[in-house]
Parts: C-alpha cells; sequence; structure tokens
C-alpha cells in the first residue's frame, strides 16, 4: 500500500498495472484487500490490462481511522478518492464501488463528474435512495463488550466481519450511521455517465438494481445470481459482466 494526505488525514491506496485506470471503492467494514485483492478483483482487472487503483476509505484498512462520526459523510469520502486521482494526476477514471462504495461513487459521480468516465455500483440497488434499513442496531452490535450477546443477525455478520479484519469497531460504529446518506432521485437522474447496476438475488440489503438503474439516463443494471452480499462481491457472472461493461466504454 503506499498513502497520500487529504482533509487532514493519511489514507492508503494500491495501484497497480498499466492502462485505463479504474478506481474501486469499497464496502463498509472492509478494505482495499478484503474487498478487491482477496476476491480477484485486481488480479483480473490488471490481467485484462487495466491499471487498478483501490483506496482504503477513511476509517478503513490502512488508512487513518477518526472516531468523530461527522467525517464519515459520503460527501467527504467522495472528496478522498477524487483527491487521490488528482494525487495521481488521472483527470478521469473507470470508477466501482461496492455497497457503501457504490454510495461514495455515487457522490463522486455528482461532485466531480469530470473525474468519472462511467460507474459500476455493485451490492447497492434502490436502496441508494429508499435506504437500506436501520443500521443503528449494526452499530450497537460493534460497540457491544461481548460478541456473544448480540441477538440482531445483521448487527452478528458485521462485527464477526469486524473482528475478523481487526478493524477499529468505534470508528465503524460512526461511519455506519453516518455514511448511509441516500440519493434522492433527482440526483439520481443527474448521474449521466454510463453505469452498470448489479445485486445479488439473495442480497437483503442493497434493493432492486433496475428500479436503480432505470434512474439513471445511461443505467442498466443485472442480477448477480444465487449471490447475498457478502458472496456477490467476487462472483464470476459480476466480473464478466464488468469487464464486459468496461470493454463497452473506452476512456
Amino acid at each position: 500500500m503506499q498513502f497520500f494526505h487529504n482533509d487532514g488525514l493519511k489514507l492508503a491506496y494500491l495501484d497497480e498495472g498499466e492502462g485505463e485506470p479504474i478506481l474501486l471503492v469499497h464496502g463498509f467494514a472492509s478494505s482495499a484487500f478484503y474487498n478487491w485483492v482477496q476476491p480477484g478483483w485486481v488480479p483480473t482487472l490488471t490481467a485484462e490490462g487495466y491499471r487498478t487503483i483501490a483506496i482504503d476509505n477513511r476509517g478503513h484498512g490502512q488508512s487513518d481511522k477518526p472516531h468523530d462520526k461527522s467525517v464519515y459523510t459520503p460527501t467527504l469520502m467522495a472528496g478522498d478518492a477524487a483527491a487521490l486521482l488528482d494525487h495521481l494526476g488521472i483527470l478521469t477514471a473507470h470508477v466501482m464501488g461496492y455497497s457503501m462504495g457504490a454510495r461514495i461513487s455515487a457522490f463522486l459521480a455528482l461532485q466531480h463528474p469530470d473525474n468519472v468516465h462511467d460507474l459500476v455500483f455493485g451490492g447497492l440497488g434502490i436502496g441508494m435512495v429508499e435506504g437500506a434499513g436501520d443500521w443503528s442496531p449494526i452499530a450497537e452490535a460493534l460497540l457491544a463488550e461481548d460478541p456473544e450477546t448480540i441477538a440482531h443477525p445483521r448487527g452478528k455478520m458485521f462485527r464477526m466481519f469486524a473482528d475478523k479484519t481487526k478493524s477499529d469497531k468505534i470508528a465503524l460504529a460512526g461511519c455506519v450511521i453516518t455514511s448511509k446518506e441516500e440519493i434522492s432521485v433527482e440526483n439520481m437522474a443527474r448521474i449521466t455517465q454510463p453505469a452498470l447496476v448489479a445485486v445479488g438475488t439473495k442480497d437483503d440489503i442493497g434493493g432492486n438494481p433496475h428500479k436503480l438503474a432505470a434512474l439513471m439516463p445511461q443505467g442498466e443494471a443485472i442480477d448477480i445470481p444465487n449471490r447475498d452480499h457478502m458472496l456477490a462481491v467476487g462472483d464470476k457472472v459480476f466480473k464478466q459482466a464488468v469487464l464486459d461493461f468496461l470493454e463497452r466504454h473506452p476512456l
């Protein structure tokens, strides 16, 4: 991992391969490694001739992890992504985000449209607009002293993942609430770049991908068959759909 600074924070990123740049933005409680390296995205994209760049969002991975929940808005995290592209001297890139990273990518497209050539939203469909449920139990689960006392299924799942990745659970508890800012139907319509939305058919978090795609002038959607929110990330159908999409929208 390499590092750069933005908004007073030291942020980590990886930068591998040569070719058209693609910026990868990971999901909540994950990291560049767990979201993109381990599921095979980085080797897949570099083998296809893409310069693959993946940021560790603030509060995650090897980046700084402030405990002030007010610093985890999608606007600020999209600002980190834009600052990374600027740091690397990249004017425009393909952008792919998963779950929270999809939301950050949408904010990036709205606030820094020139940086975004096209978009892939993974693991987040109409939940981008309508919300993806009550996340306060996840925050409570992250802060629970004894994980065995957690009864909420989704809370237990994210707590286990946070423990596995040795994450800063106080930072994540702040992030999980602040980062869930919804995007209006009107603002989704302002995302005019080509956009692919992909959600697992067993995903109970992200919401319908086709409904979200229909809100964007150049939106399209695929279902990732028989995958839930966690397992869809590295799915081969998802990977092939993304490669086909990128090929159709060269820089």
